[in-house]
């Protein structure tokens, strides 16, 4: 009898000072390392998504150096994002962050099926094959999502709304974007319903965006642009806003920082909350959460920031109906 208790008693013993051991899945003394795979960071939206990241993760209680060590890759173009993402998956870190949207998902999706992904910003990622389900994403990558295909139309209305007078749109976007053919489809049918024509502004790179914008003054000139949400034109949101006003084009653009950049509306979801939202994800995955058991956040609130400035320098009045829905407006 009592040797039963004695074996019972260790028992306790053992599995009071295990249990901690088995609930964390780092090792004792080992700080974990996150890669975090993105577009450059030089342009104040990029340095404002990175600056929401690791606020996510200080608000957790990680101190970057000290518990917790961030391996950075940044591609300055799409086509460099598998390579980086292989060297993040070399280097062998706990979680791999995977910005630059979907195209940076992709390519975190490519380079392992081991090592945990977090993607962030990502439009409809069962479509692209990144889940199999928003409940059930199975595999090793989860994240948040940033909006589906069906957003297209609702931009091209809020831009018909803020300029009646159009019958002709402008979509400024980058064609090697893996959600470049869907979206467009959507477009298309939003397009018919509105009465609009549209016209592809193509551009791939940085450089062509001068190109671009001198095909679009040339007849028929579009009554607005419609900028798609992509790594590329968020980086370069201020340039694309610049280039729009000296060409006297209405641009809403697919992301509220747009409008702050100097375009003329900026609608969707917030992005800035999306990064420090991905670092509640991190931080579970590192306390030994499986991707596959975390489901896919999606967007629950979408911004509408309406630069009135802008609009003046246009001539534009926004219509009380569209003002009314304003989360921020710049006077």
């Amino acid at each position: 009898m009592r040797l039963r208790r004695i074996r019972l008693l260790l028992a306790l013993v053992l599995g009071i000072v295990v249990a901690p051991l088995v609930a964390d899945a780092q090792p004792a003394g080992k700080v974990p390392r996150i890669g975090l795979l993105g577009v450059s960071p030089e342009s104040p939206t990029g340095r404002a998504v990175l600056d929401a990241f690791r606020q996510g993760l200080r608000d957790l209680g990680y101190v970057e150096g000290r518990s917790v060590v961030i391996e950075y890759r940044w591609a300055e173009e799409v086509d460099r994002l598998p390579a980086l993402a292989a060297e993040l998956v070399r280097l062998n870190v706990d979680v791999l962050v995977a910005g630059a949207g979907s195209a940076g998902s992709l390519a975190a999706k490519q380079a392992t099926a081991t090592i945990p992904i977090v993607f962030v910003y990502t439009g409809d990622p069962v479509g692209l094959g990144l889940v199999g389900s928003l409940a059930r994403p199975g595999g090793n990558i989860t994240g948040l999502s940033a909006q589906g295909i069906e957003f297209a139309g609702k931009l091209l209305e809020l831009l018909k709304q803020a300029v009646p007078h159009a019958r002709r749109v402008a979509v400024l976007g980058d064609p090697g974007h893996p959600a470049y053919p869907s979206v467009w489809r959507e477009l298309g049918l939003a397009a018919r319903t509105l009465r609009l024509a549209l016209q592809a502004a193509d551009v791939r790179k940085r450089e062509e965006l001068e190109s671009a914008f001198s095909a679009m003054t040339r007849a028929p000139v579009p009554g607005g642009i419609l900028v798609l949400s992509e790594p590329l034109t968020f980086r370069n949101s201020a340039r694309i806003a610049n280039l729009a006003a000296k060409s006297r084009l209405p641009a809403v653009f697919g992301f509220p920082e747009g409008a702050a950049a100097g375009g003329l509306m900026g609608y969707g979801p917030n992005v800035r909350d999306t990064y420090r939202r991905a670092a509640t994800y991190v931080d579970k995955i590192l306390k030994g959460a499986r991707p596959a058991d975390l489901p896919v956040e999606q967007p629950t609130k979408f911004d509408l920031v309406i630069n009135l400035k802008t609009a003046k320098a246009l001539g534009l009045k926004i219509p009380p109906s569209v003002m009314i829905r304003a989360d921020q407006v710049i006077e």
